[in-house]
């Protein structure tokens, strides 16, 4: 049988676990406590996080796992 992988897409909110500028990415802990990959690309506005920012994000499977997109900074 074949099995679609359906699309799941909602907004999680999380905390920026690890940022790498120069390489342009790092990962997000959700709210499950798991590390999701997001890329600079992904992120809404000017394309950089800071550790221990909070955002929101969904989440998408990637090649190689979940990857955070559409990702916005949440203003305090």
């Amino acid at each position: 049988a074949n099995h679609q992988l359906k699309e799941v897409k909602y907004m999680v909110n999380g905390t920026v676990a690890r940022w790498l500028d120069q390489k342009g990415f790092g990962f997000i802990k959700g709210e499950d406590g798991k590390d999701i990959f997001v890329h600079y690309s992904d992120i809404e506005g000017q394309g950089s996080l800071r550790e221990g920012e909070k955002v929101e994000f969904e989440v998408t499977q990637g090649d190689k796992g979940p990857r955070a997109v559409k990702v916005k900074p949440i203003s305090e």
